[in-house]
């Protein structure tokens, strides 16, 4: 695509009749002036000079209007009819009658022009020329808008014209966040931020004027579409709003249908793991009371705790008003050691298969402890809990999709218990799966190298050996089987 100065031109001119030396002479490209033949003021009347003085000023005031006309190149056949008529009415003693060229036009060397739009001949009128070609004026529309082009400037899309205006409504992109179109920088580029799976498009300033981002998707609040302020920080977007989980009642099923996940692997957790869902800070005090060394993301959103501590949970649902929840209700909670594992403390306020996602990571965690997995390194530990995590996503936003070499059937029957859960819902809307297909790609494209790395290394060997036997060969080895 380019920019083009549009060039216009007038149409082909009337010949002069043959012996007819007195009619009014085109000068110059763009700039009529009329001229009158010599002769002899003596012969004539004061009252007649003055009527040719008069007919010499209507010339130059045609030839001015048609300078105006800029872009165009007018033809002035018809004004120089015009002009003739004039003179002829007001001095017929001294110009002859005016001989009209023979129809048709073409007969004075003047070659046929097609119309590029119409496709009909060009004949008498005003036309232009570009792209090689000719046309009406009315015929060189916009291919967006359909109205002619009457600028001096239009943009080309292979053989397509457009108006400047129309064309960088299509072509020149859009902040999804301000609406607005997106800015150049300073080398007069279009620099512009997208995320690698929504494709949402942002002007660069968004990632530091303080615009908010959704916790759980990662999109940029938009301008017109306010996001739910959960009152510790974080904001959600009315998408991932509507599978949310807010309080540690509502996550009970869920959690319960993750262990039969998992029993469904042949991974029974024969102890009844206490599970909380808690606010951001209550999971950062967590963390700082675990006195053993912990693997986390930038941003952590669960943890598998290993100590006695006092946890507050979240008790009752919280309110939706005005763009934030409200009337939270909160109740601490001492988590006494019975074994291995404490507690599995999960963030409030995701959507359900975020939820779970975390869930199945930690409940992972949870079955290496209780199986006594001696202390593993961060690649191996956290690589098998997304192995975990990833496939539990992946049992429901593609059900029957990963057929495990070791263990098929239970695969299966985890699948149908998971989907069962789910059809209790009524289903995943598109929206929901959607969501789904973009927590499995923010697993497989993590770059830190515990959580991503490990992954990738994990997932490798699972889909080679299988579980069960990665898992065999980690108890012994300590590391994946190569």
């Amino acid at each position: 695509m380019k920019w083009l100065s549009k060039l216009f031109r007038s149409g082909p001119g009337r010949g002069n009749a043959a012996g007819s030396n007195h009619h009014p002479q085109l000068i110059g490209d763009e700039s009529m002036i009329w001229r009158a033949p010599p002769g002899s003021l003596d012969d004539r009347s004061r009252a007649q000079k003055e009527k040719e003085e008069l007919d010499h000023a209507i010339g130059l005031s045609l030839a001015e209007d048609l300078k105006r006309r800029s872009g165009y190149r007018w033809q002035a056949e018809r004004d120089e009819e015009l002009a003739r008529s004039l003179q002829d009415s007001s001095n017929p003693a001294l110009y002859p009658p005016y001989a009209p060229a023979p129809a048709p036009y073409y007969s004075y060397g003047q070659t046929q022009r097609i119309c590029g739009g119409c496709k009909h001949d060009i004949r008498f009128g005003n036309y232009l020329g570009c792209m090689g070609t000719y046309f009406h004026p009315q015929c060189f529309c916009c291919h967006s808008c359909g109205r002619p082009i009457v600028e001096n400037e239009f943009s080309l899309s292979g053989r397509d014209p457009y108006h400047k205006s129309c064309f960088k409504e299509l072509a020149h992109p859009k902040c999804e966040v301000c609406h607005q179109f997106i800015p150049t920088n300073r080398a007069g580029l279009i620099e512009y931020r997208c995320h690698p799976f929504w494709s949402q498009k942002y002007c660069p300033s968004h990632e530091h004027d303080n615009t908010a981002r959704c916790c759980s998707c990662e999109r940029l609040e938009s301008w017109d579409a306010r996001y739910v302020s959960l009152g510790d920080g974080r904001s959600l977007c009315f998408e991932c709003m509507e599978s949310a989980i807010m309080d540690t009642g509502d996550c009970q099923p869920l959690y319960h249908a993750i262990r039969d996940y998992y029993e469904g692997m042949n991974m029974r957790l024969d102890q009844q793991i206490p599970m909380l869902l808690v606010e951001r800070q209550a999971l950062n005090e967590a963390i700082v009371g675990e006195k053993s060394g912990l693997h986390h993301m930038p941003e952590t959103r669960g943890l598998c705790l290993s100590e006695e501590q006092t946890v507050t949970s979240i008790l009752k649902r919280p309110k939706f008003g005005r763009h934030q929840l409200v009337g939270i209700k909160t109740q601490p909670q001492k988590l006494t050691r019975k074994c291995e594992v404490t507690a599995i403390l999960v963030l409030y306020g995701l959507p359900r298969l975020l939820t779970g996602a975390i869930l199945a990571h930690e409940l992972m965690h949870g079955w290496l402890r209780l199986k006594g997995y001696r202390t593993l390194n961060p690649e191996v530990e956290e690589g098998i809990c997304q192995v975990l995590s990833y496939m539990w996503l992946e049992s429901e936003v593609m059900p029957g999709f990963r057929n495990m070499p070791s263990s098929s059937t239970s695969t299966s029957a985890a699948s149908s218990s998971s989907s069962s859960s789910s059809s209790k819902k009524g289903g995943k809307s598109k929206v929901e799966h959607k969501l789904g297909e973009f927590f499995m790609h923010q697993i497989a494209n993590d770059s830190s190298p515990a959580y991503g790395g490990g992954f990738r290394s994990a997932n490798a060997a699972v889909n080679k050996y299988g579980l069960r036997c990665t898992l065999d060969h980690i108890r012994l080895t300590g590391n994946f089987p190569l």
